[in-house]
């Protein structure tokens, strides 16, 4: 067991969203890909919010009346898609986010601003 402090806690999220499916019947529409899918529509939606903005606009989204509510909860489908999709497919969150952190900061040292080709 790794003494490094939990970057993220998703437990009581993913208990919560297990516990909405399963008051729907809804676990048999949440297959990976199904979900990958909705993430996928979910992200689009997200994105449509920025669609014509302006560099200025787009770092305001949160604070302007007309766009915050659709923005928070436009994140807020994401982040409940994304947690679902990694819950179903058995995915620590945890895990996955501190081996990819580790990954970049090797690939991206600190101090060197230059974006890599993949």
């Amino acid at each position: 067991m790794s003494t490094e402090p939990r970057l993220i806690d998703v437990a009581a999220l993913e208990s919560a969203l297990q516990k909405f499916a399963d008051e729907r019947d809804w676990n048999q529409y949440h297959s990976p890909k199904n979900l990958a899918m909705a993430l996928t529509g979910e992200v689009g939606e997200l994105v449509e919010i920025f669609q014509w903005l302006t560099e200025e606009q787009s770092k305001k989204v949160a604070q302007d009346e007309s766009t915050a509510r659709a923005v928070r909860d436009e994140i807020a489908d994401v982040l409940l898609f994304l947690v679902r999709l990694s819950s179903v497919l058995g995915v620590d969150l945890n895990e996955a986010v501190a081996t990819k952190l580790a990954s970049n900061a090797a690939k991206y040292p600190a101090g060197d601003s230059t974006p890599k080709r993949r």
